[in-house]
């Protein structure tokens, strides 16, 4: 390529957005790293948006660590007015904050969990329309890529309704929103990780031997995920056949030939969770 890729990666201080955003540095991307933890301590988990913006930087990217609370408008406008300043354009934008409540996987009814949980709504499915909508001018001036980070719980029950109705309605916005930026040349997708080797995921599957097994050992690393949104990116056939569209990570993995950083093609979870939503093409205006 002949520039390198501006890309925003939201709540990349751990998890898939750290994955991501140091796939995306990896390939020599600029990547603006954001997230809640400044310093180490801010969440019960390691990671910071700097020790991720260095990390990213090392891979051979430009890491840009900005503090930034996705449940803050004024602070995700302020965002993305300096990239609009710094850039000028947005090649990809990927969404990956989301508040995860403590209570996440505990199981029982939804009754007997904090309201709390709702916090998900917020942090997840709203920050992401915000996010694309103060990006909207610049995604445009890239013909960029939005990916929707989502999840099979938007199909089958999984942590309850609060996790299951912001997966569906990710899905759901990532189509509408193709619908409105198809004209101007933007893709938007919405990616179904399947277990992702993730500081908060190796904490739950420790403390639950019975229910998980050995399956974190075979679990996709959050650089993988961040390799199919290049791979997407890349081809110039995005926008007429997979805008608009839900796909497990590890399909689309095997289409594009992306491995994993062992060298492995973790499987698709579809014979378990089912296939993604297929959404009407009628248009209500």
């Amino acid at each position: 390529m002949n520039k390198a890729l501006v890309c925003v990666v939201t709540g990349a201080s751990r998890g898939v957005g750290r994955g991501v955003a140091l796939a995306l540095g990896a390939a020599g991307a600029t990547v603006y790293v954001t997230g809640r933890s400044v310093k180490e301590g801010d969440s019960p988990l390691p990671g910071t948006v700097g020790r991720t913006a260095a990390e990213v930087t090392a891979a051979g990217g430009t890491g840009i660590a900005v503090a930034c609370d996705h449940g803050d408008d004024a602070q995700v406008a302020a965002l993305f007015e300096r990239v609009r300043r710094e850039h000028g354009r947005l090649d990809i934008l990927v969404n990956c904050a989301i508040a995860i409540p403590d209570p996440l996987t505990v199981a029982g009814p939804f009754w007997q969990k904090p309201l709390a949980m709702t916090s998900l709504l917020d942090v997840g499915l709203r920050s992401s329309y915000v996010a694309c909508h103060q990006g909207a001018e610049l995604l445009i001036a890239a013909r960029g890529l939005v990916v929707n980070i989502s999840s099979a719980g938007s199909r089958c029950y999984m942590h309850g309704p609060a996790y299951g109705a912001g997966k569906a309605g990710a899905d759901k916005m990532s189509f509408d929103m193709a619908h409105d930026f198809r004209p101007a040349g933007v893709s938007v997708v919405s990616l179904w990780p399947g277990l992702v080797r993730t500081e908060r995921s190796a904490r739950v599957c420790a403390a639950e031997p019975d229910k998980y097994g050995d399956s974190f050992d075979s679990a996709e690393t959050p650089q993988f995920i961040g390799r199919v949104v290049l791979a997407l990116h890349g081809d110039p056939d995005c926008l007429e056949q997979r805008s608009g569209r839900v796909f497990y990570t590890a399909e689309l993995a095997g289409q594009y030939g992306v491995q994993d950083l062992d060298g492995a093609q973790p499987p698709s979870p579809r014979a378990y969770f089912g296939a993604p939503p297929e959404f009407s093409p009628v248009v209500v205006e």
